[in-house]
C-alpha cells in the first residue's frame, strides 16, 4: 500500500532534489568564466591573445569572409560568453577589412546559443611586425647573423607587415582624435634603456650598432593610448603586446626589450617619469596626473616563472598608480596545471592566476595576460575564461592543438562613473 507523504516530508524531498540539481548544474559550468552581472556603473575591460594571425598577408580576411572558420567561431563564442565592453585582441593581423568581416560573420552571429555581441566602435592601426628595417640602403642586421632581411631583422618579428597585430573593440565611443600611438618611438630614447650587450666584446650594451640604434623602435608591435568615452568619463585604454623574452641568445635582446616595453607604460602613467616619451605625431609627455586608465595586453611576463627578466611585470603590478589588488583567476588553470604537471610542478606562482597554456614542458603555464586599472577605478570583479574539463564550455579552450588559442581571455569589471549612460 502506498502512503501519501506529509506536506513537510514533501517539502524536504523537493528541497533535496533542488539542491542536487543545483550541484549538478554547478559542476557542469566553468568556475567564474560565465559573464557575471557587472552592476550599475561597471565596465568590463578584457584582453585576449586570440591567435588570429595567419602566415600570409590577406589570409585572415579570406578566412573570415565566410562563417566556416572553426577557430574564429570559437574565439567569437568566448567573447560572447565573457561579454566584455572594451576588448583588446592581440595577434589579429593588421587588415581593416578583416575587422568588419570578424564582426559581421562571427561576433554578430550567435554560436551554440551564445548571444551575439555588437561592437560599434573599433581602433586598428599599423604594427611594427614584419616592417623591413632600414640601415641606409640596406636592411639592418638586428640578430647579427650576417644575413640581411627576413622576419628577425624587421622592426618587430613578422613575415609580413602587420602580422601579429592588435585590435581594440568597444561598445563605448572611441575618441579617435585623441588616440596616441607610439609605433616609431626609439628604444635608445628611453633614459636608462636596458639595451642588450654583446657578450663577445668588452664594450657594454653594444649588441646593436650606433646606426641600428638610430632606427630601432622600442615597440615590437605598437603601444596605443585609446581614450574611451564612457558616459562622459574618459578611460585611457593603454594596450600593447611586448615581445616574448625568448628566441634569442645570451645577449637576451628579446628579454631586455620585453622589460623596457613593459616599463614604457609604467613611465607613461607616472607623472614626470614619462616626460621623455613622444608619440608618432611628435607630441611629448605621458598621461596627465589623475587620468583614469586601464593597461591591457599580453605582456609575456609572469611575476615569478618563465624567462622574462626578474622584476619585468612588477614594474606595473607594484606601480603606485596601478590597481592590482584583485587578480583574475580560474579553476581551469588550476586543473590544467595539476593534470599536465611537468614543468608546472616547479612553478612559484599560484597556478590559478595562469592565463596561457604552454603545457608541461618549459616554461609551463604562465600568467602572461593582464588587465590593470588605475588606482582611481575600483575593481568589482575579475576572472580568466578557462573552463574546467567537466564544463560544457571546455571545448572552446580545450587542449593542444587548441580550438581557439593557447591564451585565455582575461577580464576585469571596473566601476566607471557614467557607465550606464555610455551606450
Amino acid at each position: 500500500m502506498l502512503v501519501q507523504p506529509s506536506h513537510r516530508s514533501t517539502r524536504v524531498i523537493l528541497v533535496a532534489l533542488a539542491a542536487a540539481v543545483a550541484l549538478l548544474v554547478t559542476a557542469m559550468l566553468p568556475a567564474r568564466t560565465e559573464a557575471a552581472p557587472k552592476g550599475p556603473k561597471s565596465v568590463r575591460f578584457a584582453t585576449f591573445n586570440a591567435s588570429l594571425n595567419r602566415f600570409n598577408a590577406g589570409d585572415l580576411a579570406n578566412d573570415l569572409s565566410t562563417r566556416n572558420d572553426a577557430q574564429a567561431a570559437a574565439v567569437a563564442e568566448i567573447i560572447q560568453r565573457a561579454r566584455p565592453d572594451v576588448l583588446l585582441i592581440n595577434e589579429f593581423d593588421y587588415d581593416p577589412a578583416a575587422v568588419e568581416l570578424f564582426r559581421d560573420n562571427y561576433l554578430e552571429v550567435g554560436h551554440n546559443d551564445a548571444e551575439p555581441i555588437d561592437y560599434p566602435y573599433h581602433f586598428i592601426d599599423e604594427s611594427n611586425t614584419g616592417i623591413p628595417s632600414e640601415c641606409g640602403a640596406d636592411p639592418c642586421d638586428f640578430n647579427n647573423d650576417g644575413v640581411l632581411g627576413g622576419p628577425d631583422d624587421a622592426y618587430g618579428f613578422g613575415f609580413f607587415p602587420g602580422q601579429f597585430g592588435m585590435l581594440v573593440l568597444s561598445r563605448y565611443p572611441i575618441d579617435h582624435d585623441a588616440v596616441r600611438t607610439f609605433q616609431t618611438f626609439l628604444w635608445a630614447d628611453m633614459p636608462g634603456a636596458m639595451l642588450p650587450d654583446d657578450p663577445a666584446t668588452p664594450e657594454p650594451a653594444d649588441w646593436y650598432s650606433d646606426e641600428e640604434l638610430e632606427v630601432f623602435r622600442l615597440s615590437s608591435k605598437s603601444h596605443w593610448d585609446v581614450p574611451i568615452d564612457i558616459g562622459g568619463t574618459t578611460v585611457h585604454f593603454l594596450v600593447s603586446h611586448p615581445t616574448p623574452p625568448v628566441f634569442d641568445g645570451p645577449e637576451d635582446r628579446n628579454g631586455t626589450r620585453n622589460f623596457d616595453e613593459i616599463r614604457f607604460w609604467a613611465d607613461y602613467v607616472t607623472p614626470r617619469a614619462g616626460r621623455y616619451i613622444y608619440d608618432d605625431e611628435g607630441v611629448p609627455g605621458g598621461l596627465k596626473s589623475g587620468s583614469k586608465f586601464v593597461i591591457a595586453g599580453d605582456q609575456n611576463s609572469d611575476p615569478l616563472d618563465g624567462d622574462s627578466i626578474p622584476g619585468s611585470i612588477q614594474q606595473l603590478l607594484e606601480n603606485p598608480r596601478v590597481n592590482a589588488k584583485v587578480t583574475p583567476d580560474s579553476e581551469g588553470a588550476v586543473e590544467a596545471s595539476r593534470l599536465q604537471s611537468g614543468a608546472n610542478l616547479t612553478h612559484q606562482s599560484d597556478p590559478r592566476y595562469d592565463t596561457a597554456d604552454f603545457s608541461d614542458t618549459a616554461p609551463g603555464n604562465l600568467r602572461a595576460d593582464y588587465v590593470l586599472p588605475s588606482r582611481n577605478l575600483r575593481i568589482r570583479g575579475a576572472a580568466v575564461f578557462w573552463p574546467v574539463q567537466a564544463s560544457p564550455l571546455f571545448s572552446l579552450t580545450g587542449v593542444f592543438p587548441f580550438p581557439s588559442s593557447d591564451h585565455r581571455l582575461v577580464w576585469v569589471d571596473a566601476h566607471v562613473p557614467g557607465a550606464e549612460r555610455g551606450h
